[in-house]
């Protein structure tokens, strides 16, 4: 068995490895392109009526799409940022440095957050990952890797508080013990 440290890789997490994520930010771009194109429609004199309500309802919707993509994207950055930086602060992160597992770390990391926005294939994606990256009980078993106890927080446990013991105070009237 590794044994790996309770109280976590000490330290910076590594850089970001992965590129930004290319297919939801050039569909970002398209719409706002698409928005950009039906606004200087509008600003046509000679559309009118019903062409025009169409033209506009368009450009709503391009609006929608670029307000709804710019949050998303916002999200999982902001997600992967904070899902990155906790991982490396465990215990498994001590094995994923020595074996050098970053990619695989961030891979999973950007499943995991895809997920928690409701994609359901990246949950099933994430989940296969942190089986491999002994995210579980039953993956650090697999992998022949178990958690160090931390001996010196047990000593101080065990010091401020007495196996089975419980002290009490006790509080004594002073009169009633001299006088009886």
């Amino acid at each position: 068995m590794t044994r790996l440290p309770a109280s976590g890789r000490l330290g910076e997490a590594p850089r970001w490895p992965l590129l930004a994520d290319i297919v939801t930010t050039e569909r970002l771009a398209a719409a706002r392109r698409l928005a950009d194109e039906l606004e200087l429609k509008l600003l046509d004199p000679e559309l009118s009526g019903r062409e025009r309500s169409g033209v506009q309802r368009k450009h709503d919707g391009a609006l929608t799409e670029v307000n709804v993509l710019t949050a998303q994207l916002d999200a999982h950055e902001r997600v992967e940022a904070e899902l990155w930086t906790d991982l490396w602060r465990t215990p498994q992160a001590v094995a994923w440095e020595r074996l050098g597992w970053t990619r695989e770390v961030a891979q999973y990391v950007r499943w995991k957050a895809r997920a928690e926005q409701g994609d359901l294939d990246a949950a099933k994606e994430a989940r296969q990952l942190a089986d491999r990256l002994g995210l579980n009980p039953l993956a650090l078993l697999r992998l022949r890797w178990e958690v160090a106890e931390d001996e010196v927080a047990e000593q101080r446990t065990v010091r401020r508080q007495p196996a089975g013991v419980r002290q009490r105070l006790k509080v004594v009237d002073s009169d009633a013990v001299a006088g009886g």
